[in-house]
């Protein structure tokens, strides 16, 4: 079985992994959520198997290198990020109700990636620009970094929705507080920007390597630093101002779409070194 199939396999397991949490949720039913979990952490291994044997597969032909290089790579990885730190959130803090929409975000990434063209698809031998051991780090570290903030914005998304129907909320068995909705919003953007710090700084790295210059206000390079700013400001809003609940929440909501924007609207919109990503 190839790795391109299993991978289209996992697209199917996070939709159906979605639409169980879905049912979950909707209808109050905790076996169901139970197999939502199951699945998505089946689709996880999966996954985590078709890009190790992408890579493996990457050495037969004399190419070498982490399945990280272009826009399916990067997708498919953004997927596989996502469900990482879903998994790890829901079993850390007993909430499995956000899975409705890191799911359903993790499903439209590999479905995204599989109607990228056969070329993208295939594996490909490296740019010059991408033939370094800095690859791996940054592209890792800013991807888990953009995962973390999917997941801040899926919970603030849900933040916002209860606060709209008006009323104090008190959490139940299947949706948290609002209190600990707003602690995750804060812990999970923490943790992503600590990550997209360190993929800017080994990006700054590796492209003094490449380009001879640290840093060329390139517009994927700008937009970062923008998205970098975004969480800045949340962060510092957070502890200086003592900003929660709302505030915070569209805050995030606003970062994930600067996020959005950096690894989508860039290369499609805006032209420059890293147009190739």
């Amino acid at each position: 079985m190839s790795a391109s199939l299993l991978l289209s396999i996992v697209t199917f397991i996070y939709l159906l992994s979605a639409l169980l949490y879905t049912v979950f949720l909707v209808f109050k039913m905790p076996k169901i959520g139970v197999w939502g979990s199951i699945l998505s952490i089946a689709g996880l291994i999966i996954q985590t198997i078709a890009l190790a044997m992408r890579w493996i597969h990457s050495y037969e032909m004399g190419i070498g290198h982490a399945p990280l290089s272009n826009l399916y790579e990067s997708l498919v990885f953004f997927a596989w990020s996502i469900v990482l730190l879903n998994i790890i959130f829901e079993f850390r803090y007993k909430i499995r109700s956000i899975g409705v929409l890191t799911l359903t975000l993790a499903f439209l990434s590999m479905a995204y990636a599989s109607f990228s063209n056969d070329i993208n698809s295939q594996i490909q031998p490296l740019l010059p620009a991408l033939q370094s051991n800095w690859l791996l780090t940054h592209v890792t570290t800013c991807f888990l970094g953009y995962a973390s903030f999917a997941l801040s914005a899926c919970i603030s998304i849900v933040y916002l929705i209860l606060k709209n129907k008006g009323g104090k909320w008190e959490g139940n068995n299947f949706l948290p507080s609002f209190n600990i909705m707003d602690e995750l919003i804060y812990r999970s953007v923490v943790f992503g920007f600590l990550l997209l710090t360190l993929g800017i700084i080994t990006g700054s790295v590796w492209a003094n390597q490449a380009w001879g210059s640290y840093w060329s206000w390139d517009p994927k390079e700008t937009w970062s630093l923008v998205t970098w700013f975004v969480y800045l400001i949340l962060l510092h809003a957070r502890y200086s101002k003592g900003w929660h609940g709302q505030k915070i929440a569209w805050l995030s909501v606003l970062g994930f779409g600067a996020v959005l924007f950096t690894y989508f609207g860039v290369n499609n919109l805006l032209s420059g070194l890293h147009s190739y990503a």
